[in-house]
C-alpha cells in the first residue's frame, strides 16, 4: 500500500468511525448491519426485540397488529442476492428481511453495499422451511430462496404477502431509507 493510500483509507476510516459512534448512540449498540437492521424494524414495525443481541433464532417479538406476540428474526442484506440465512428452530414464526438493490450472488469485489433498504420481505418461517426441504436445498447460511418465494414475501413496496399490510406511515419511514445508491 502506498503512503497516500494508506493515508486516505486512514482518514475514511476515521470518519467512518465518528458516523458509526453516532449511530452507535442512536440505537444503544454497537453499529452492524444485523443491529441498525434490528433497530430500524423494530422502531418501523413495532417489534419488542430480545433483551439480549445473541438471542438464539430470534431477534424479538411483534408487539401489535396481525402478528402480535409472534416471534420474528430480523435480517438486513445490504443487498438482495436471493439467499437467507435460515434456521431449523421451531421458536421462529417469521423472518423479515430488508435488502437493498438486487444483485447476483457473486463476487463483491470491486462493488459496492449500500447502507439502504429498497424492499422488505415477511417469509413465514415454518412455511419456508417445508419448501426448501422439499426442494433438497440445505438450510442454514446463505440457503438459496428462489425468486417466486422472493416475490410472494414482498410487503414493501409491493404488497404482495397479505400477512403484513405495511401502513402509509410506515412506508414513509422505508422510503427515506430508500437512498439513491452509487
Amino acid at each position: 500500500m502506498s503512503p497516500e493510500n494508506a493515508r486516505v483509507l486512514g482518514e475514511l476510516l476515521r470518519r467512518r468511525n465518528l458516523i458509526d459512534a453516532e449511530i452507535a448512540g442512536l440505537i444503544n449498540r454497537p453499529m452492524s448491519a444485523g443491529h441498525l437492521g434490528e433497530w430500524i424494524a423494530a422502531q418501523v414495525f413495532d417489534l419488542q426485540l430480545e433483551p439480549s443481541a445473541s438471542a438464539t433464532a430470534i431477534d424479538g417479538r411483534f408487539r401489535t397488529g396481525p402478528l402480535e406476540g409472534r416471534t420474528v428474526n430480523v435480517k438486513w442484506y445490504l443487498k438482495r442476492e436471493g439467499i437467507l440465512d435460515m434456521t431449523v428452530s421451531d421458536a421462529l414464526d417469521f423472518y423479515l428481511v430488508m435488502t437493498g438493490p438486487p444483485a447476483a450472488a457473486a463476487s463483491s469485489r470491486g462493488g459496492v453495499r449500500p447502507w439502504c433498504i429498497h424492499r422488505v420481505y415477511l417469509f413465514d418461517a415454518r412455511r419456508l422451511l417445508d419448501v426448501q426441504r422439499a426442494r433438497g436445498v440445505a438450510v442454514g447460511v446463505a440457503s438459496s430462496v428462489p425468486k417466486a418465494l422472493w416475490e410472494a414475501a414482498e410487503i414493501f413496496p409491493a404488497g404482495t404477502n397479505g400477512q403484513l399490510v405495511v401502513t402509509a406511515e410506515q412506508r414513509a419511514v422505508l422510503e427515506l431509507f430508500r437512498l439513491d445508491t452509487p
